[in-house]
């Protein structure tokens, strides 16, 4: 069947249907209506995991995201929370009430409140049951269990609580072994460090000698605010850049630290960072954040999106 028959075809059904309709309409506008009706949406007309996995580094595409584009609590098939006390002798209290997802952000909140240490032991030695109460609460959400990734680039934009005792992070752990053996990335970490604030972008791994070894990169405060007096008021790009050899880490596209992964090994051999590592959120208080009594309560960390690519394959 030519063109011409099969438009002939159609507008004859349609007359047929809608009779009073089609005799008041030209034939050139009775085309275009139907051009228009049959032309696919964009929805249809492109691929959706083009659109999906379209993103801003040649020869990768975005395979994980979570962009906080809704409200309530942080997505349960991405997050999971620490709880209580839970290391470095830090004041507050894990506890998931302290995690929203509000106007496009990730929003952990540090308070200053009093909550019962429900593992309480006045005789303990250990420092997470004999106190009776913590004075402060906050939020860690990690994907271990529901997400991990080796080797490609963390993407994270965020904005920080500087105040006195804050102490925001962005982080990954591996999956196997316990720490230091699992590895450990410090994408960011904001806190004191001989009482000046500072920038850290770190790798921990086991050592023979020590507890971990540490390849470690501090940066004051100060050089930040010197370019920027504004700051702490803006949201800032953190991003992990990382293969088989290395790990770049970089603050709004300005290197931090590059860790060599020949480096990086074990006492039994194996290499930490050639794993899968899951992904951590966090704002502890006290500890190397400071001393947070006479700091304005609550703090806020905000987070715009997690993202991770990787290579094309």
């Amino acid at each position: 069947m030519g063109a011409e028959d099969f438009l002939e075809g159609l507008f004859l059904e349609f007359n047929h249907i809608f009779p009073m309709q089609i005799k008041q309409l030209p034939v050139f506008l009775f085309i275009s209506l139907l051009f228009f009706q049959c032309k696919p949406s964009p929805s249809q007309d492109q691929d959706s995991e083009d659109i999906k996995t379209s993103g801003p580094y040649e020869g990768y595409d975005i395979v994980w995201a979570d962009e906080f584009d809704y409200s309530g609590k942080p997505d349960s098939t991405f997050w999971s929370y620490e709880h209580g006390f839970v290391r470095n002798n830090e004041l507050q209290w894990y506890q998931p009430e302290n995690a929203e997802v509000l106007d496009g952000n990730l929003v952990i909140t540090g308070k200053r409140e009093k909550i019962p240490n429900s593992k309480y032991d006045p005789q303990s030695q250990d420092w997470r049951k004999n106190r009776e109460f913590a004075e402060y609460s906050s939020s860690l959400i990690h994907t271990r269990g529901k997400y991990s990734f080796q080797y490609g680039i963390l993407e994270v934009k965020a904005k920080l609580d500087t105040a006195l005792g804050m102490w925001p992070a962005i982080w990954t752990l591996g999956m196997k072994k316990g720490w230091p053996a699992n590895g450990e990335i410090d994408v960011m970490e904001y806190y004191r460090v001989d009482g000046d604030a500072t920038i850290l972008a770190n790798a921990a791994w086991a050592h023979p000698d020590k507890r971990a070894a540490w390849d470690e990169a501090k940066i004051s405060f100060k050089e930040f605010l010197a370019k920027d007096p504004d700051w702490p008021q803006k949201f800032h790009i953190w991003k992990m850049e990382w293969d088989e050899k290395k790990i770049i880490l970089s603050l709004d596209d300005q290197v931090l630290n590059e860790v060599n992964l020949e480096e990086t090994i074990n006492p039994d051999g194996s290499n930490p960072f050639h794993q899968p590592h899951y992904i951590l959120l966090n704002m502890a208080i006290g500890s190397n954040g400071g001393d947070p009594s006479n700091s304005e309560f609550p703090g806020k960390y905000l987070v715009d999106y997690v993202r991770v690519y990787q290579k094309v394959e």
